[in-house]
């Protein structure tokens, strides 16, 4: 059995073949969680990470292909659900009239209490995107929500538009806005660690960002 720098033993590719796979899998990654949440994608060693966990660096390009599909596994599931959750909701978005919307407080308490959730359910992962993330296929992640979202409100802004004598959409503000939404986003997961916290400060920070949506995505015509 080759032995590591530190004289640990550590286990060839033919070992993990033979030796128990979602074990060792497993402990990849919680080492590699380890390792990327200190030093990040760009600067993390899968060597440190293989040495942590009792294994050469093979088994990582035996489970996880590459560094990238290593990270990957840390963070898709939670990624692809809370994109899953966004989509939802900017699809019920698009279906509503805006020329006859009336907000009433409370109204996008759902959607918050769904994302949140998602975002939560493995804050970690989240973390590992926003901030740990260069240097990966994540690294513009958080530039890529904006994008979805200013498309898909911009698209909405001009069907309102077209209901409002003398208006137009305001695409400036709707890039600044849809910025601005995703930052919230970003700092709340950042800033707050429980759950519940994070929900109790997003609903009225909600409120906020829906209110500006309404006053704002649309401007005069010049």
């Amino acid at each position: 059995m080759p032995v590591s720098g530190n004289g640990q033993k550590v286990m060839s590719i033919y070992e993990v073949n033979m030796g128990n796979d979602s074990e060792t899998r497993e402990k990849l990654l919680q080492c590699a969680k380890e390792e990327f949440m200190e030093k990040g994608f760009q600067n993390a060693s899968l060597r440190q990470i293989c040495s942590k966990a009792g294994v050469t660096t093979g088994a990582v390009y035996f489970f996880f292909k590459d560094k990238d599909g290593l990270f990957s596994a840390l963070i898709d599931e939670t990624y692809q659900g809370v994109m899953q959750a966004l989509s939802r909701h900017l699809h019920e978005d698009m279906e509503e009239d805006l020329a006859s919307y009336v907000h009433k407080p409370g109204d996008h308490d759902p959607f918050v209490e769904e994302l949140i959730h998602a975002l939560y359910q493995n804050r970690d992962a989240v973390v590992l995107v926003i901030s740990k993330s260069v240097g990966s296929k994540y690294e513009h992640a958080v530039d890529e929500v904006v994008t979805v979202i200013e498309s898909q409100f911009g698209r909405l802004a001009v069907q309102y538009a077209e209901s409002v004598p003398g208006k137009q959409a305001n695409m400036p503000m709707i890039h600044w806005l849809s910025h601005l939404s995703v930052m919230t986003f970003v700092h709340l997961v950042t800033h707050i660690q429980d759950e519940k916290e994070a929900l109790r400060f997003m609903k009225p920070a909600m409120e906020h960002l829906i209110l500006g949506w309404m006053d704002f995505i649309l401007e005069d015509k010049e």
